[in-house]
């Protein structure tokens, strides 16, 4: 499925799987939000999904935001609306101001992902917009439970460690008394604060997963620098996102 807009190229045939084709033919569509709270601020990933600005990116990146600042992959900014959130499937979307002729993302279908495809993940870890790593897809299906209180965390954007659950233990912190349960695609991916809202993408250059989630080793969540990733990222099924999309629209706020 490809979204409505000027699609990105896609990926050749003979090139599938070459991560620097798969950056060339993705990157236009990903971005950096940044979005100002009432107590600091929150750095996060988005994917363009038509060509006059709509971004979809995770619920907790702009979660109480006052405003909402885009930087697109050539370096243009704006300034967005939040249209509507999902907290139940840690998703959002938001539209920018005077955005026409954007670069939209192929929306792919993650029910035929398989454990051990290759993957590539394009973000703005720790600011550094356009961020492209690989690797594969891990696992599926994981339960992945994430606070749905904004207070909770920022998970892989601004300078907090998103506590989440798996497996039975509390990773990066509380995940306090509010939560939502989903099901994710588990990845080796490299994901660091400022992925979250980011593009998990196939082979052949399709949006598979949104960025969500990451096991840090470091326990001090008041600073981003001691964050790193080990190989255990976990990104929402973009077969989630595509089913919510509707709601979005329509300026759901739960």
């Amino acid at each position: 499925m490809t979204a409505t807009g000027t699609s990105t190229n896609a990926v050749p045939a003979g090139k599938r799987g070459d991560v620097a084709a798969i950056a060339a033919a993705v990157s236009p569509s990903v971005v950096e939000i940044n979005a100002t709270l009432d107590n600091g601020s929150s750095t996060g990933s988005g994917v363009i999904i038509s060509g006059n600005g709509e971004i979809v990116t995770n619920n907790h990146v702009i979660a109480g935001a006052q405003s909402v600042k885009v930087r697109t992959s050539d370096g243009h900014a704006y300034t967005a609306d939040v249209v509507g959130t999902d907290r139940s499937k840690d998703l959002a979307l938001s539209k920018l101001e005077g955005a026409s002729g954007l670069k939209t993302a192929n929306l792919g279908n993650s029910s035929s992902v398989q454990v051990g495809d290759s993957v590539v993940a394009i973000g703005s870890p720790e600011g550094l917009t356009g961020t492209v790593t690989s690797g594969i897809v891990s696992a599926l299906d994981r339960d992945v439970t994430v606070p749905t209180d904004e207070s909770q965390g920022q998970g892989t954007g601004g300078d907090g460690q998103w506590p989440f659950q798996f497996g039975g233990r509390q990773f990066n912190g509380d995940t306090g008394s509010s939560t939502t349960t989903y099901k994710a695609i588990q990845t080796d991916a490299s994901l660091n604060p400022g992925n979250s809202g980011g593009a998990l993408i196939d082979a052949a250059g399709n949006i598979i997963g949104i960025n969500s989630a990451m096991y840090s080793s470091s326990q001090q969540q008041s600073s981003s620098s001691d964050a790193g990733s080990i190989g255990l990222g976990f990104a929402i099924p973009v077969n989630t996102v595509k089913s919510d999309l509707a709601k979005l629209r329509s300026g759901g706020q739960n």
